[in-house]
């Protein structure tokens, strides 16, 4: 299932596509065109096991899917290896490890319009709905854990960095590798904040039961929060850490913690 450059380029795009046509350009809506969506159903009406396997550029509302189907592969748009890459994952041979570099969304109805350029609504950073799959989202063929989350301190002053550790643990019976993600939230801020915000992210490779501490340092810029003037500053008050293989209030594993910036 998926997409390609016609229904996703852009406007009156023709390069990738086929000789005479031209990209629509921009998407009215975030699922699967209608006659995919009906094969989609009538495989599953068959009793056989699903897997659906999505080539696209953007994201898609794949609900029914979600619900119906046995996994779900993201496969982008491949290369000429895609085909092999995408075989060892079905088969077992490859434990996979992607991180989803956007949100799915459940409809474009939960959008607000594009033509309100203000950020609220709209990317992980601001959008407080439900969705589908949250931005960093990914599955394996393992399982982590993790423990013993400890920061450098519980309060520092305005300009200082702040060390940050976790223990990951693969808890699985495969090897595997997981992305270890750094999100912070700036709970008392003065201005306008992002919800939670990616600050940094780590790729590493356990064998079944072993360990990892990851460390991260985050740095006053970002901590930072911005003026009316554009003019970057670290303000005093509580901010909430979460390190874990997605962003924190979703399904995947979180270890949580909080300090302090001095006034």
């Amino acid at each position: 299932m998926g997409l390609s450059q016609l229904v996703e380029g852009e406007e009156g795009q023709e390069e990738g596509i086929k000789t005479g046509e031209q990209s629509t350009g921009d998407r009215t809506d975030l699922d699967l065109p209608g006659v995919q969506e009906a094969l989609l159903q009538a495989v599953a009406a068959t009793g056989k096991p699903l897997v659906v396997v999505l080539l696209n550029g953007s994201a898609i509302a794949v609900n029914w899917a979600e619900q119906n189907a046995a996994a779900i592969v993201e496969l982008w748009y491949p290369g000429e290896e895609g085909g092999t890459a995408l075989a060892d994952v079905l088969f077992g041979d490859y434990n996979p490890a992607g991180r989803l570099p956007v949100t799915f969304y459940k409809s474009v109805d939960d959008l607000p319009p594009f033509r309100d350029y203000a950020m609220q609504g709209h990317t992980y950073r601001f959008f407080d709905g439900e969705v589908l799959y949250p931005f960093g989202y990914g599955l394996s063929y393992t399982t982590f854990a993790y423990s013993d989350m400890t920061l450098s301190a519980d309060q520092i002053k305005a300009g200082e960095s702040l060390t940050v550790s976790v223990n990951v643990t693969n808890t699985g019976d495969r090897a595997g590798d997981e992305v270890v993600q750094l999100y912070i939230r700036d709970v008392e801020a003065s201005v306008p904040v992002p919800i939670r915000q990616l600050q940094g992210f780590a790729r590493i490779h356990l064998k079944p039961g072993a360990q990892q501490t990851v460390t991260f340092t985050l740095t006053p810029g970002q901590m930072s929060c911005f003026t009316d003037d554009g003019e970057p500053m670290v303000e005093p008050g509580l901010f909430e850490v979460a390190l874990g293989g997605g962003q924190p209030g979703t399904s995947a594993p979180v270890a949580l913690g909080s300090f302090r910036v001095a006034s």
